[in-house]
């Protein structure tokens, strides 16, 4: 008998992060994602050669979001559970794609290492690299910061154009000095990436255990006693004003998280957001404004667009 069996979930770039949620949720225990986003950028071989995107085959439009199962668990009856969740989608503002879900058994040895293949070190800014946890790296040229991570099942490789941007985000933001939430932190990677630009603390939160349990497993790759991660409902309960809050996540989440900032917001402070949609750009622009935030800029790459938010009284930073 084969040891596990693969879900995979035909869908649309911008619903990656939601059927993985579904995928995890449903009990998987890997997750391994194709997407044509992905290879919207160029990125750096493990030996520091430049890696092109075209070079290599690859899908072109949508995502395949493939999720792996011990066998002892029942393919039909997880099959109807994630077809009802995808086709939910539309209902949260997301296209689901063809939705089509198929599943094939397969061995442990053919999946438990295959994945890799799609990860290299990836040079996401002036100073940020990422670099696979399996892989040797040697930093290309001075103060260069090399953030070792393991995906594991969490979001949030730097691969996907709403992590790079937030990246981008957070190394021309960032002056030093500053305190800062993040909100759904995945894997980690802007916790860690805050900190290496010279945030002076971070408060990493996730509602989802597993990512919570994922982005501890990185911090033990990169350490550091300046990071706290919990597990908590976006800012419910959390009080303390600080200086820079961050949130990589769906602009379905973004919108409930949009009115419980402005008080935790120190002043002058910056309210990062990216998961933007630019289909959904308008209507979080306007939760912003009505909630007395001012937009300072925009950042857009593909179909994604990140923004740069303060208090709406304070003149532009």
């Amino acid at each position: 008998m084969d040891d596990w069996f693969e879900l995979a979930v035909e869908t649309s770039s911008e619903a990656v992060e939601a059927v993985s949620n579904f995928l995890i949720e449903a009990g998987a225990a890997g997750i391994q994602i194709e997407d044509a986003a992905d290879f919207q950028r160029g990125s750096q071989s493990k030996t520091g050669v430049w890696f092109d995107p075209d070079s290599v085959p690859h899908r072109t439009t949508g995502a395949a979001v493939k999720g792996y199962f011990a066998s002892s668990l029942h393919p039909s009856e997880l099959m109807t559970r994630l077809q009802a969740e995808v086709d939910q989608l539309p209902s949260f503002g997301l296209a689901k794609g063809s939705g089509k879900i198929s599943v094939v058994n397969i061995a442990q040895a053919d999946w438990a290492n295959a994945w890799k293949k799609y990860y290299h070190p990836l040079r996401i800014t002036r100073y940020l690299t990422i670099v696979p946890a399996w892989l040797d790296y040697t930093p290309q040229q001075d103060g260069e910061q090399v953030i070792k991570l393991d995906p594991d099942m969490a979001f949030g490789t730097g691969s996907h154009p709403t992590t790079a941007l937030m990246l981008r985000l957070l190394e021309a933001v960032i002056r030093g000095g500053e305190t800062m939430i993040d909100v759904g932190t995945g894997s980690g990677i802007l916790a860690v990436a805050a900190r290496r630009l010279g945030v002076a603390h971070v408060l990493a939160t996730d509602v989802d255990e597993v990512a919570v349990a994922n982005a501890e497993a990185n911090l033990a790759l990169n350490p550091d006693d300046q990071i706290d991660v919990i597990a908590n409902d976006l800012l419910t309960g959390i009080e303390q004003p600080v200086d820079l809050v961050a949130a990589n996540i769906l602009a379905n989440v973004l919108t409930p998280l949009i009115p419980q900032v402005a008080s935790r917001l120190k002043p002058h402070g910056s309210f990062l957001l990216s998961g933007i949609y630019r289909e959904k750009a308008a209507a979080i622009k306007a939760t912003l404004a009505a909630n007395g935030f001012k937009v300072r800029s925009e950042w857009q790459e593909g179909d994604w667009v990140a923004i740069v938010a303060g208090h709406a009284e304070e003149a532009d930073a």
